[in-house]
């Protein structure tokens, strides 16, 4: 049985290894745009322009409010009926996630970024340094400590989400282990493997964020 099981993974891997793919890229450009649109929401929430803030506030709520398959739904389904038109699923997954995971990193920044003693932005505007300047050498590098365990949590959040693109037609991981499932009724063996793919993925990030939290806190 043990043997048969091992041989149904080892024939399986290439299926497997394909959709494995899939689930990393979206989660890793989601990652990667969710960074990018979080430290620009976190800065632009700093400047205390009343505008500004109240329109990130109602973009903050829109993504905390409703949860991501909802909005995986209203994108995918919603953007061909009203606008005509038509994400590929694979790219409204990571749009999704890119929008949602930027509003969980930007709101860890804006946080880190108020930590900060007062003093530091106006030792930066004392000197002549420019807004780029004061954030890019003096508030982001210092708040760096303060957001990054934080933020890894948020990554291993998104990992997790992605699963959900299986719901908008994104063959990835997921979707490649019940096609498996319905040809060999193995649900235990393939689930397990997948319970393992997402432990080794998301586990040492949890591990990292742990780790780097005490370390930070005893410095």
């Amino acid at each position: 049985m043990a043997s048969s099981g091992l041989e149904l993974l080892w024939v399986s891997l290439p299926q497997l290894g394909k959709g494995a793919a899939q689930t990393l890229s979206i989660s890793f450009l989601s990652i990667a745009f969710s960074t990018v649109g979080g430290v620009l929401y976190g800065v632009l929430r700093t400047l205390n322009n009343r505008v500004i803030n109240a329109v990130l506030r109602v973009y903050l709520e829109l993504f905390r409010a409703i949860p991501v398959l909802v909005w995986l739904y209203l994108l995918f389904f919603g953007l061909p009926i009203f606008f005509g038109l038509s994400l590929p699923s694979f790219w409204c997954a990571v749009l999704v996630l890119s929008l949602w995971g930027a509003s969980e990193v930007g709101e860890v920044v804006r946080g880190a970024l108020h930590s900060l003693p007062r003093g530091q932005r106006e030792a930066g505007l004392s000197i002549g340094l420019s807004a780029p300047q004061l954030y890019g050498y003096v508030l982001l590098p210092q708040a760096l400590k303060r957001m990054t365990p934080p933020t890894i949590n948020v990554y291993t959040r998104i990992i997790k989400t992605s699963s959900l693109a299986v719901l908008i037609g994104v063959v990835d991981v997921i979707k490649v282990g019940q096609q498996i499932i319905e040809r060999t009724y193995e649900s235990v063996l393939i689930y397990g493997a997948l319970f393992l793919f997402f432990f080794f993925i998301c586990y040492p990030l949890s591990a990292a964020s742990k780790v780097l939290e005490r370390r930070w806190a005893q410095a």
